[in-house]
C-alpha cells in the first residue's frame, strides 16, 4: 500500500495534562524531520483532568496528532492494545507519556525490524543500557528485581531481561495477531504480550535504551502486588490453552 503510514506512535495517558504537552512537542519535533509518514495517537484512559482537552488544543500545532478519549478507565494494557490496533502504521511503537525513553531511540530498532524481527523492545537492564536518572534503590532491587525473578519463575521469558520498559515496537502483522488474544488490562500486560508473541512464533529482540527515571511514576508498591496476581492469571491462561497452541 503506497499510502500506508510507516510509523504509528501510541501514547497511553491517564491524568497527564502536565507531562503530555512537552512529550508531544518533542515527539513532533523529531518526527517532522523524518522522511517517512507517521501518526501520533494519544489514548486518554478515562482521565479526570484536562488530558483530552490538552491533546485537542495541540492538534493545530502538532501534525498527524489523533485522540482516543475513553470516558471510563480500563487500564494501561487495555488502552495500549486499543491504540496499537487502531493504528495504521506498518510499524507501531508505544511509548510512555513521561517520555522516559525519547522517541529518537526508535532508530536503534530499525536494523532489527529490517532483519525481520516482529517485536523489538527497549530494555533498561542490558549491559549497554543507560539509566540517565536511576531508580531509587528500593524500587530497583526489591520491587524491580523481585518482580523480574517472580515473573521468570511463573511465566518464563528467561531470555528477556526487562519486560516492563514502556518502549516497544511491533510490526502491523504481529500486533494484529497477538493483541486480540491478550486478556490483561493493567500493568502486567507487557509480559502477557511477549508470552503470546513467543507462543505464536514471532521473533522478539531486546535492545538497550537510554532511560530517564520519572519520580512521579504511577507504578506503586500496590501495583507490583496486582502485577504478581496478573502473572498468575497469565500462567493459568497458558495452562488452559487460552492463548492457543505454540506455532
Amino acid at each position: 500500500m503506497e499510502n500506508q503510514i510507516y510509523l504509528s506512535v501510541v501514547i497511553p495517558a491517564y491524568n497527564e495534562e502536565n507531562r503530555l504537552p512537552k512529550t508531544l512537542e518533542e515527539i513532533d519535533k523529531y518526527l517532522r524531520k523524518q522522511s517517512y509518514t507517521y501518526e501520533i495517537i494519544v489514548i486518554s484512559d478515562g482521565s479526570k483532568d484536562r488530558t483530552a482537552d490538552v491533546v485537542r488544543g495541540l492538534m493545530p500545532k502538532i501534525q498527524n496528532l489523533k485522540l482516543i478519549n475513553n470516558k471510563d478507565n480500563h487500564g494501561k494494557g487495555y488502552v495500549v492494545r486499543q491504540g496499537l490496533l487502531e493504528a495504521k502504521g506498518k510499524y507501531r511503537l508505544f511509548t510512555d507519556a513521561d517520555n522516559s525513553t525519547s522517541v529518537d531511540q526508535v532508530e536503534k530498532m530499525w536494523p532489527w525490524l529490517e532483519k525481520e524481527f516482529d517485536i523489538v523492545i527497549g530494555s533498561r537492564d542490558l549491559p549497554e543500557s543507560v539509566l540517565a536518572v536511576s531508580q531509587p534503590w528500593l524500587r530497583k532491587i526489591i520491587l524491580g528485581g523481585g518482580f523480574k525473578l517472580f515473573r521468570k519463575f511463573i511465566i518464563g521469558l528467561w531470555e528477556i531481561s526487562d519486560t516492563q520498559c514502556g518502549f516497544k515496537c511491533f510490526t502491523n502483522k504481529s500486533a494484529e495477531y497477538i493483541l486480540p488474544k491478550c486478556k490483561i488490562d493493567r500493568f502486567a500486560f507487557d509480559p502477557e504480550i511477549l508470552v503470546v508473541g513467543k507462543l505464536s512464533g514471532y521473533k522478539i529482540k531486546e535492545i538497550p535504551v537510554t532511560w530517564i527515571n520519572d519520580l512521579e511514576s504511577k507504578v506503586k508498591f500496590k501495583s507490583i502486588i496486582k502485577m504478581a496476581f496478573d502473572l498468575i492469571k497469565i500462567r493459568l491462561n497458558l495452562i488452559k490453552g487460552i492463548y492457543g497452541k505454540k506455532e
